[in-house]
């Protein structure tokens, strides 16, 4: 099996079990979008700036590996034309869940970052990408497609994990370093069997030239990027961040 059915097998499993990324905002959560006052997050506990975003009003926008029900109904509820493409069915199923009950259409699309995106060049304003390219094993690729997609001068916001994470199998202390990076348990069948022992999916760590210089490298424009924590209160605790986000542009020429 592809490393990528793998994990979409293993996202379905945690929705199921009510993972937090996965529980679609309640109906109240809509309406207090609708008469804006909103937030979303790209990590696990920062809002993103509100000056971060371009207007949503009209805006083609796409949730990339964004299913779970959270950032779309809002966005949809500003205004924004969402289409949200994930690879878990159970994520696409709770933004079914939130557009039926509250009487919205979305664009739900079925696919495998890992691959050539399902658009064409050019669809889209904006481009919302929390954390999950630590699930891809070439995070180059999700860039160069992400820059396909969008429209000159569009923006891609987009979270990700520095690595950190990696590190450690607990944030017990004394902190002790479980394991070497690069994390890529294709290449390491001791990382695999710990990931599947645990029930966690194939990951990756990735490094800033991957992360940062990979945006660059395919063409943006880095605009703004911010630090978050782990939602683990021992960790914001030790103030050790462990994500990133960036605003980035595609250049108009």
């Amino acid at each position: 099996m592809d490393y990528t059915e793998i994990n979409s097998k293993t996202i379905d499993r945690w929705v199921e079990n009510g993972w937090e990324w996965g529980t679609p905002i309640p109906h109240e959560t809509f309406v207090n979008a609708k008469n804006g006052e909103w937030d979303v997050l790209l990590t696990p506990t920062k809002f993103v700036p509100k000056e971060w975003f371009p207007e949503l009003n009209g805006a083609k926008l796409l949730g990339l590996a964004s299913g779970g029900g959270q950032q779309m109904p809002i966005f949809t509820a500003l205004g924004a034309v969402c289409t949200v493409l994930d690879y878990s069915e159970k994520m696409l199923d709770a933004e079914r869940l939130v557009a039926e009950r509250e009487g919205y259409e979305i664009n739900i699309v079925k696919a495998d970052m890992t691959k050539r995106l399902p658009f064409e060049d050019n669809s889209f304003d904006i481009i919302f990408h929390p954390v999950s390219n630590c699930y891809v094993e070439d995070v180059y690729h999700v860039w160069n497609e992400c820059y396909r997609v969008l429209k000159p001068g569009g923006t891609l916001l987009a979270g990700m994990d520095n690595g950190l994470n990696f590190l450690f199998d607990s944030y017990d202390h004394p902190l002790v370093i479980a394991n070497t990076l690069p994390y890529n348990p294709l290449k390491n069948p001791e990382q695999m069997k710990k990931l599947m022992d645990g029930n966690d999916g194939v990951q990756f760590s990735h490094t800033l030239a991957e992360q940062i210089g990979g945006q660059l490298k395919a063409g943006f424009i880095l605009k703004d990027v911010y630090e978050d924590f782990n939602s683990d209160p021992d960790a914001i605790a030790d103030g050790i961040p462990a994500y990133w986000a960036t605003k980035a542009i595609k250049p108009n020429n």
